[in-house]
């Protein structure tokens, strides 16, 4: 794919940590999340996915689905390495701080926090998650890329993975 410029202006979301989650493990709502995914690094669809979404999918991967770490590795990492502009790799100061004082005011994860930032400084007003804390922050349209019926059935794998550990 060749590398396209992103252009401020066009940035209309941010992808959350639970998206790079369900397209990276094989579950009934998987490829429901590879084609948003697609999309968003084709960059048919503006938004950005924070590199460190990654780090929090892997640690998803490997500690609560119990995805073996190579594998987890290998799978995050081929799309990583994807030549995209919706790619953010940049973590400032200023963001974090903005972020603890989202994740204080909403009582809503600090993760959570840092994605509104971004969305703040991007101008963009929508979350791509399967987290619904978004809901109760305004100015903050939430995305679930994935339909309802494959958001059950996924809940449905989780609560029995959950069971079998």
């Amino acid at each position: 794919m060749l590398m396209l410029r992103r252009s401020l202006d066009l940035i209309k979301g941010i992808v959350d940590v639970g998206i790079i989650v369900v397209a990276h493990v094989d579950n009934p709502a998987r490829i429901e999340a590879l084609n948003f995914l697609k999309k968003v690094l084709l960059w048919e669809i503006k938004a950005i996915v924070p590199t460190s979404t990654f780090l929090g999918g892997y640690y998803i991967l490997t500690k609560y689905l119990r995805v073996p770490r190579l594998m987890a590795k290998r799978s995050l990492t081929r799309t990583l390495e994807v030549k995209t502009p919706a790619f953010y790799e940049d973590v400032k100061v200023e963001t974090v701080i903005d972020a603890l004082e989202y994740s204080a005011t909403y009582n809503i994860e600090s993760w959570d926090g840092y994605l509104i930032s971004l969305a703040n400084n991007f101008n963009a007003d929508i979350i791509y998650s399967i987290d619904k804390d978004f809901e109760k922050v305004p100015g903050i349209t939430l995305v679930n890329p994935i339909s309802k019926e494959k958001m059950k059935e996924y809940y449905e794998w989780i609560f029995t993975l959950a069971r079998k550990n």
